[in-house]
């Protein structure tokens, strides 16, 4: 993974519902609302975070 590699990240579906975990992976990637993106640095951390809430956020490499 490249340092200078982006990620954009989409939230898809609400938090609520969902455990608490999920929830505060959400707004750890900086996520606070419904089809908000934000873009990040490909990293092990970050892919880490994406791969514990899938099913919420829609993922593309810019």
């Amino acid at each position: 993974m490249s340092k200078n590699k982006k990620i954009r990240l989409t939230q898809i579906k609400s938090g609520i519902g969902y455990k608490k975990k999920a929830k505060s992976t959400l707004i750890a990637l900086g996520l606070k609302r419904m089809h908000q993106t934000v873009e990040h640095s490909d990293s092990p951390q970050i892919r880490g975070m994406i791969n514990v809430i899938p099913y919420l956020l829609k993922v593309e490499e810019v």
